[in-house]
């Protein structure tokens, strides 16, 4: 199981959004196993000849998703993605949930509101 990162110098997306997504995306795949070893920052910019600050800064969005941890000179690693991002979506539902219910809506206009919502995150091809 390795990293695969590949950057399309013809994308809209900045280099270390295409470095976040598809690290965040091999993670929640499992094509990144929790605990999985990072390359350094430095060694990882080399590798795909990225500047360090721009791997730096997709690391930095990946740990503030809770996608990956750095354990000081141990390294950076891969976390439990599915139980932080588990975790963060119930809590999501729950404030909404109980935000719908103050603002009077019933619970099939909550319901329709979020499904509205999720379509236009997602696309509506769903």
């Amino acid at each position: 199981m390795t990293l695969q990162i590949d950057i399309d110098e013809g994308s809209s997306a900045a280099p270390y959004e295409q470095v976040r997504a598809q690290i965040a995306e091999q993670a929640r795949s499992g094509a990144l196993p929790v605990g999985h070893k990072l390359p350094t920052v430095r060694g990882l910019a080399q590798e795909l000849g990225l500047a360090a600050n721009t791997v730096a800064k997709a690391y930095r969005a990946l740990e503030a998703d809770g996608v990956i941890e750095t354990r000081g000179r141990n390294g950076t690693f891969v976390a439990a993605v599915g139980d932080a991002a588990a975790r963060e979506a119930s809590a999501a539902a729950q404030a909404y949930a109980e935000r719908a219910r103050r603002l009077g809506l019933s619970e099939q206009d909550a319901l329709a509101a979020a499904r509205d919502a999720l379509r236009a995150a997602y696309g509506a091809a769903r």
